[in-house]
């Protein structure tokens, strides 16, 4: 396989990623089957995976400090697994549940002139980490699906180049993966 395949490859599935999940939070496939009741344990699942990813970036960064590369590479090929296991249930998730709005404390999909004053500026710095925290998502899958690629070339200039962004972007995902749920979790209604 040639760099420009490889780049299509990856090109490819961001796009169809990026896609899946836009359609699946926009509700354009409608749902016809019941929502499985295990569903409303993914946003606490996601949760757990974000954070249990935020520690092996670091563990990682740790390990190819110290030069250990084959931990270096084991712990990142593990988070990578734990993050496509999360972009997994957030889709699943996201297609089968209703959306949740910050501070709809009666979870009837409207904001009441008192719920959003309730919520006062937290729900400002709520929506900065989210759309901050969603935009970065869609754009690190290609800087990751390309820092591996390199990385596992054993390309490592080319490699070091591309985890001086992704690295910090993926990390800051992660974090505020784990942040978004914690502000969100007591809106759920289920």
């Amino acid at each position: 396989m040639n760099d420009k395949f490889i780049f299509r490859l990856i090109t490819a599935v961001s796009i169809f990623v990026f896609l899946v999940v836009v359609i699946l939070n926009r509700k354009i496939i409608p749902v016809t089957i019941e929502t499985p009741s295990y569903i409303y344990f993914f946003p606490k699942l996601n949760a757990i995976i974000n954070g249990t990813c935020t520690v092996l970036l670091l563990i990682s960064f740790y390990f190819i400090k110290n030069g250990n590369v084959a931990m270096h590479k084991r712990i990142n090929l593990f988070a990578f697994f734990l993050s496509s296991l999360f972009l997994i249930s957030y889709i699943v998730f996201h297609y089968f549940a209703p959306e949740t709005k910050f501070g709809d404390l009666n979870g009837n999909g409207t904001l009441e002139a008192e719920e959003i004053s309730a919520a006062g500026n937290v729900r400002y710095v709520y929506y900065v980490i989210l759309i901050t925290h969603i935009v970065l998502a869609a754009i690190v899958l290609p800087l990751i699906l390309l820092s591996f690629y390199r990385g596992l070339q054993m390309n490592v200039e080319r490699h070091k180049k591309l985890v001086r962004y992704s690295f910090p972007v993926w990390l800051y995902v992660t974090v505020t993966g784990v942040i978004v749920y914690l502000m969100i979790s007591p809106y759920y209604q289920f």
